[in-house]
């Protein structure tokens, strides 16, 4: 059989084939607010509801080339948004309701989207961040015309489906374009994964915590079970004390987390629940080698690593499925048929077997390009140096064995991979500079025996060298900064390392993080700014 042409040709495939199906899945044990006793939502039903909100959207002007945000978080309201906005050709920009209003305009700026819909509590940070010319309605609400109309059209493979914001190395996140066949593509690796990670059809149940703001969760999780004919069960958040009940009265088959997640399970108490579920495999990139061996052990269920970067989609990706491979390494796998790497030194020569280098990829044939994002939006010039020479610059540094399997040494690029979430070390640096008594800061990853790395920073200011000091200097840049991204570890410093050309060592940075940590002459923020979490 063909593979669909967009998102909603899957579901739509699925839906006319076995209606019956279970779509989206919540158990009572989640304790979702809005559905308290969970919900059961059938493939048939669901497409009665896209079909209406399609017609909806069509009549009011949201057609080809329209672009919608979404901040409806995991719930079902997003997935039948995004069905009925992909089927009439126009794109979705999902938003992360953990935005500041700094960062959300930003957002705004970058994609113009032409309507928002969002969830009533966060009414204040729509008001705060989206521009007062944008309309915004709440779900369910009447939509008001489109002040550009658009026909509707059936989509195309290479028209835009979603614009998501990622971070970079320079400076504030980037809207990566990506097809419809971006998330086709995605999926079919995704579903064709072998060993352990092999599916079937109308039998998966794929449990995320993941936000859909991610191309995990939109691309695999979702794009993947619609492909299949499988059911999606979309947690607004991860829950360590209701996990392993949640799993198992879902009736999960497939579980999805991030390297951080197994670690925080690994700290809980025994408990029979661990045991009961019927999952088959936990896919969850980013996890430390050595939790990865307690995690399999103690719970029984073995972890898939892989690799992927949202610009690369499924075309540049690697998985460990299907693979063996030494225990206690951080393998991320074999790449897919059809990826073309090389592994390079800073002068882009290549590296010998099994020696570090910058992982480069491309798709093999006549489009190096076919299956990564589309491009920056307004952002050609970013977009030409990521493809610098014709191949895709990944920032991040691996090596590989005779095999043909990756195994993860460190990142290139001034990126902090915080609890799965990726942190600009400039765009913290850029908040942080504009705080009273700052003179200059730089910004690294630190390791982090739970959240796999923690925002550090060095910061040369004319504050005393004191907790209070450092917490009340996190504090002024909390309005700026998302939670996660707010220094965990702050050193005050006389002086940042630069070069003759006075240019900061960002390498030095992170051993002189370490051996600051080490001698105790960091001060730990990490559990005193919980209280930020709702600051802005």
């Amino acid at each position: 059989m063909s593979l669909p042409v967009s998102p909603f040709d899957a579901f739509r495939r699925t839906a006319t084939r076995r209606p019956d199906l279970p779509f989206l899945i919540a158990p009572a044990s989640a304790g979702l607010p809005y559905a308290p006793a969970g919900f059961r939502i059938a493939y048939g039903a669901a497409a009665e509801q896209v079909a209406q909100l399609r017609a909806a959207y069509a009549e009011a002007g949201y057609g080809a080339g329209a672009r919608v945000a979404l901040l409806l978080e995991n719930r079902p309201d997003f997935f039948l948004h995004w069905l009925a906005l992909n089927a009439c050709g126009a794109s979705i920009v999902p938003l992360n309701p953990d935005l500041r209003p700094e960062e959300l305009r930003h957002q705004m700026r970058v994609a113009a989207p032409d309507l928002v819909v969002h969830l009533p509590e966060h009414a204040a940070l729509i008001e705060a961040g989206v521009p007062a010319t944008v309309p915004r309605i709440l779900p369910g609400a009447a939509l008001p015309p489109a002040r550009t109309p658009r026909a509707a059209a059936e989509p195309g493979p290479e028209d835009e489906c979603a614009l998501l914001f990622t971070s970079g190395s320079t400076g504030l996140p980037k809207g990566c374009i990506l097809s419809n066949f971006y998330f086709v593509n995605v999926a079919d690796w995704y579903v064709r994964m072998e060993g352990v990670a092999r599916m079937e059809a109308d039998r998966e149940i794929a449990l995320t915590p993941l936000p859909f703001f991610h191309m995990n969760a939109l691309g695999c999780t979702a794009t993947g079970m619609m492909m299949i004919g499988g059911a999606i069960v979309p947690l607004d958040r991860f829950s360590a004390r209701k996990w392993w009940p949640i799993v198992t009265d879902s009736g999960a088959t497939i579980v999805h987390n991030l390297g951080v997640i197994p670690a925080i399970l690994l700290q809980l108490p025994e408990d029979e629940a661990e045991r009961r579920h019927r999952a088959r495999f936990n896919f969850s990139p980013g996890v430390d080698a050595q939790h990865k061996l307690d995690f399999e052990a103690r719970f029984r269920l073995p972890i898939v690593e892989g690799w992927a970067m949202t610009e690369t989609g499924g075309t540049g990706v690697t998985c460990t499925a299907g693979h063996d491979y030494p225990p206690g390494l951080r393998c991320i796998g074999a790449a897919r048929p059809g990826m073309e790497w090389r592994l390079v030194d800073d002068e882009g020569r290549d590296v010998a077997l099994g020696q570090p280098g910058e992982l480069w990829v491309r798709a093999s044939g006549d489009d190096p390009r076919r299956g990564f994002f589309s491009g920056y939006l307004g952002d050609p010039e970013a977009t030409a140096e990521a493809w610098a020479g014709g191949w895709f610059h990944t920032g991040d540094v691996m090596s590989v064995d005779a095999a043909g399997l990756f195994y993860f040494v460190d990142r290139k690029k001034s990126i902090i991979r915080r609890s799965g979430e990726n942190i600009s070390a400039l765009e913290v640096e850029a908040a942080l500079k504009d705080c009273p008594g700052v003179s200059a800061v730089a910004v690294t990853p630190a390791a982090d025996p739970v959240r796999g790395e923690e925002v550090f920073a060095f910061v040369v200011s004319d504050r005393a060298d004191s907790p209070e000091e450092a917490l009340a200097l996190i504090e002024a840049a909390a309005p700026r900064l998302s939670y996660h991204k707010l220094p965990g570890w702050v050193a005050f410093v006389p002086e940042l390392p630069l070069g003759s050309t006075q240019k900061l060592l960002r390498g030095k940075l992170k051993t002189d993080a370490q051996a600051a940590l080490e001698a105790g002459r960091a001060h730990d923020l990490r559990d005193r700014k919980a209280g930020l979490r709702k600051a802005g």
